[in-house]
């Protein structure tokens, strides 16, 4: 007895799908690239931004000492009267939440400290501590 195959049918891919998405690919192309036209007409009025700063985080209070012979340190670094303006009010313009403390020696003259005092406040600097030693032992 002889096994008789049936007949099978080729094995064939449809390609009515593919062509459907890659038809409505070409559609949506077209309108994007017709919508991407009219924008550019448009007349937009772009808003501006201020100056830019940069994003660091503030420095550290900045600590100013007048020893007992009057020379002026800055976190320090001895300074004139005149360097710590001009350094105060650099960083101030930079950061303007900047804090400087003043400390002043016991010996010292208070005619120091109070020039110390007028050359921060005068830099523009707004948050100025004095710093004084509790007489308790």
């Amino acid at each position: 007895m002889s096994i008789r195959r049936e007949k099978t049918e080729d094995a064939t891919i449809n390609l009515t799908p593919m062509i459907d998405v890659v038809f409505l690919l070409v559609i949506f192309f077209m309108v994007g690239s017709k919508f991407s036209e009219a924008e550019s007409r448009i007349n937009v009025n772009v808003p501006s931004v201020g100056e830019l700063r940069s994003i660091t985080r503030a420095p550290d209070e900045r600590i100013v000492v007048v020893d007992n012979k009057g020379e002026v340190t800055l976190d320090n670094s001895v300074v004139t009267i005149d360097q710590l303006t001009q350094t105060l009010s650099e960083q101030h313009a930079n950061y303007p939440s900047l804090r400087v403390a003043v400390r002043g020696d016991g010996a010292s003259s208070f005619q120091k400290v109070a020039e110390v005092l007028h050359a921060v406040r005068s830099s523009g600097v707004e948050q100025v501590g004095l710093s004084a030693k509790s007489a308790h032992r």
